[in-house]
C-alpha cells in the first residue's frame, strides 16, 4: 500500500506542510499586516495545526461583495481540553477572553472543547496568548494530528473515571506536536529556533516533517456510558472493568463520520475492535495506531486520508498485523462493551466521593446571555464561588460542575434558580440533540443547524406530546453539512444539509450509539420533516414492544433496513 501511495502526486497540503519550516509558515508576518483581514491562503492550513480556522460572516457576505468589499474575516480558536476538564479559574479566565476578544460567547463542541468564534485578526495572538496563561492551549486542536482526547464523564464512579481521565490526558501529552512554532507565533513572540531553510528540522518523533494524512480523533469511554461515541472516531479505547477496577483496554479503531454529497467513495464507517491492551500498554498503543495511519495513510487524496479509508482498503487484520509489528507483541482478546445509553445524566448526582455533580443542559453548546435565561452570567457566578469543583464540558455540549461540596451546594442551586440554568430538557428529543455551527461562520455549511435546531425541536415536540412520547430518550442531531461533526450518522434521527432550508433525514441507528443509520428521505424541508416524522412517532408510539428504541422499531417495522455489521457501509448511504 504504501508504495502505490508514494507513486500518486502528494496533494497540495502535503507541500505547504513540508515547506512550512515546522508549521511556521508566514503565520508571524502575516499576523501584523494591517491593510487584510485575512491571512495568506497557504498560512490559512498552516493556522489549523494551532487550533484556528479563518471564516467569515455569511450573513453578509454578499452584502460586502456588492459594495466591492472584502469579506468580514474573522477567525475561530479552539482550545484543547483533554477530557473536557478544567478548573473554575480556567472557565472563567475563557470567559473573559470571549468578551475581551472574540464575539461575547463561548462554544461547548461535540468534542468536549471550547471554541471562541468572531475573532479578528489584530485580537488573535492576544486571544491565543490569554489561553496558555489560563495553562489551557489551542495546539492541535485542529490540523493534520491527533486533536482533543476524549474522555467519559462519569464524576459519579470518581475512582474509574479517574483513570479514564488520567489515560486520556496522557495519551493527549504524548501525541502533541514538538514544534516550537506555536510558543513563538503566540506566546513568546520571537524564534526560539534557527528556522532557516537550511536549519536542521525540529524533531518530530511521531508525525514526522508531514504530520498526517489527515486529523486524527481518539476517545477514551467507561461502560455502561457511551456518550464519548467509540464508534465514530479513529481510535477508542473501552474500560473493561473487574471488580469496580479497570484491568484493561478493548481498542477500536477505523471510524469516522465525513462524507461529501454525491461522492460514493466517500461515506461514514464505525469503528472495528481491533484488540485488547493492559493499562500500561495503552498510550504505546495509541502511539503505533498513530505510526501506521501516518504511514499508510493517503497522502494524494485528502477525502480518501483518515483512517477509516486505510482500514477500508487494507482490513481490519491487515492494520493489526502492521500496529503488532510496531508493538513487538499481540493485542489480546476483545470483550464485548456493553453500553446502555450515551446521554448525559442530567440533574444533581452524589459521586461516590461524597462530593455533589449538577449537570446543566446548554443549547447545542452555546453559552451565552438569553433574555429568558443568563447561562453565561450564572456559570460565571458558579465558577467564582467554587472552591475546590472542576467545570467537565460533555461529549453531548452540556457542562457537568463536580465535586461541589455539601455545603457549596445549596448557593450553586440558588445561582442555577436565580439565571434560570436548565438542569433538563423539555423533552427526551431535546435532551438528546446535537447540532454543528455551521451558519453563518462555517465556510462548509450548506444549511443552518444550531440556529434552527431549537425550533425544528419545538415542532417536533408537538409530534411527541401527541403521541405520548415527551418523556422518551431517542437521539437527533442536525448537521449544515455532510462532515458530520455533530456525529449524526450514528443518531436514531439525522438531518444533514443539502442546501438552504433542506436536508437529507437519516434513520435507524441504535440509541447505543452501535449501529450507523441509513438514508431514509432526500432534500426534505421543514413541512416534509413533520410530515415524515409526525406518522412514525405515532406508529412508533403505538406498536412498539417493550424497551425497543425508536431507532430499532424503524427497522423492524420496515421503514429502514437493517445496516450490516462490518467494514464497508456504501449501502448505508442509498435510500431505503
Amino acid at each position: 500500500m504504501s508504495d502505490e501511495t508514494e507513486k500518486k502526486p502528494l496533494s497540495r497540503n502535503e507541500g505547504i506542510k513540508s515547506a512550512s519550516r515546522g508549521l511556521r509558515g508566514g503565520i508571524a508576518d502575516g499576523l501584523t499586516d494591517v491593510i487584510t483581514g485575512q491571512l495568506d491562503e497557504d498560512d490559512t492550513q498552516l493556522t489549523k495545526f494551532h487550533g484556528i480556522y479563518q471564516q467569515d460572516d455569511r450573513d453578509i457576505r454578499a452584502e460586502r461583495g456588492r459594495k466591492k468589499m472584502e469579506k468580514a474575516f474573522s477567525f475561530m480558536a479552539r482550545v484543547r481540553v483533554p477530557g473536557g476538564q478544567m478548573t473554575p479559574a480556567q472557565w472563567l479566565a475563557l470567559d473573559d477572553i470571549a468578551d475581551e476578544r472574540a464575539n461575547g460567547t463561548l462554544r461547548v463542541t461535540t468534542r468536549q472543547a471550547i471554541q471562541f468564534h468572531g475573532i479578528i485578526k489584530s485580537n488573535l495572538r492576544p486571544a491565543i496568548n490569554s489561553i496558555n496563561k489560563s495553562l489551557l492551549d489551542t495546539l492541535a486542536a485542529c490540523g493534520d494530528v491527533n486533536r482533543n482526547v476524549m474522555c467519559a464523564v462519569n464524576p459519579y464512579e470518581s475512582s474509574v473515571h479517574a483513570a479514564a481521565l488520567k489515560l486520556s490526558q496522557d495519551i493527549s501529552d504524548h501525541l502533541s506536536p514538538r514544534t516550537t512554532a506555536y510558543h513563538e507565533i503566540w506566546i513568546d513572540g520571537e524564534n526560539v529556533v534557527d528556522t532557516s531553510r537550511d536549519a536542521k528540522e525540529e524533531d518530530e518523533p511521531i508525525y514526522g516533517k508531514t504530520y498526517l494524512p489527515r486529523k486524527f480523533k481518539i476517545t477514551v469511554a467507561v461502560p455502561p456510558q457511551n456518550d464519548v461515541d467509540v464508534y465514530a472516531h479513529d481510535l477508542s479505547f473501552v474500560a473493561v472493568l473487574k471488580d469496580g477496577a479497570i484491568i484493561g483496554w478493548d481498542v477500536l479503531v477505523g471510524g469516522g463520520m465525513g462524507m461529501t454529497h454525491g461522492e460514493t467513495d466517500t461515506f461514514p464507517r464505525a469503528a472495528d475492535v481491533l484488540g485488547f491492551c493492559t493499562p500500561e500498554q495503552a498510550v504505546e498503543v495509541a502511539e503505533k495506531v498513530v505510526i501506521v495511519q501516518r504511514d499508510f495513510g493517503d497522502r494524494s487524496v485528502r477525502k480518501h486520508a483518515r483512517l477509516k479509508y486505510t482500514i477500508e482498503n487494507g482490513g481490519i487484520g491487515w492494520f493489526r498485523e502492521q500496529v503488532e509489528a510496531h508493538l513487538g507483541y499481540k493485542l489480546g482478546p476483545v470483550h464485548v462493551p456493553d453500553f446502555k445509553s450515551r446521554g448525559d445524566r442530567y440533574g444533581w448526582i452524589q459521586g461516590d466521593n461524597g462530593l455533589w455533580h449538577v449537570t446543566l443542559f446548554l443549547e447545542s453548546g452555546r453559552v451565552k446571555d438569553w433574555p429568558e435565561k443568563k447561562l453565561q452570567t450564572g456559570m460565571r457566578e458558579i465558577a467564582r464561588m467554587l472552591d475546590g469543583g472542576v467545570i467537565i464540558l460533555t461529549p453531548n455540549q452540556n457542562v457537568t460542575i463536580a465535586n461541589i461540596s455539601a455545603e457549596q451546594k445549596p448557593a450553586v442551586e440558588a445561582l442555577l434558580a436565580e439565571h434560570n440554568m436548565a438542569i433538563t430538557a423539555d423533552s427526551g428529543l431535546r435532551r438528546n440533540s446535537m447540532a454543528c455551527v455551521a451558519l453563518p461562520t462555517c465556510g462548509l455549511a450548506l444549511a443552518e443547524s444550531e440556529r434552527y435546531m431549537p425550533d425544528l425541536l419545538t415542532a417536533l415536540e408537538e409530534k411527541l406530546a401527541l403521541a405520548g412520547l415527551t418523556e422518551d430518550e431517542i437521539t437527533i442531531r442536525m448537521t449544515g453539512c455532510p462532515n458530520g461533526c455533530a456525529r449524526p450518522y450514528l443518531a436514531e434521527i439525522a438531518f444533514v444539509g443539502r442546501g438552504p432550508g433542506t436536508y437529507n433525514l437519516y434513520l435507524g441507528g441504535s440509541l447505543e450509539g452501535e449501529r450507523l443509520n441509513k438514508l431514509y428521505r432526500q432534500d426534505v424541508g421543514e413541512e416534509a420533516i413533520l410530515a415524515e416524522l409526525g406518522p412514525l412517532l405515532h406508529q412508533y408510539a403505538t406498536e412498539r414492544n417493550t424497551g425497543e428504541s425508536f431507532g430499532d422499531f424503524v427497522i423492524r417495522a420496515g421503514h429502514i433496513a437493517a445496516t450490516t455489521a462490518g467494514n464497508n457501509f456504501h449501502a448505508n448511504l442509498q435510500l431505503a
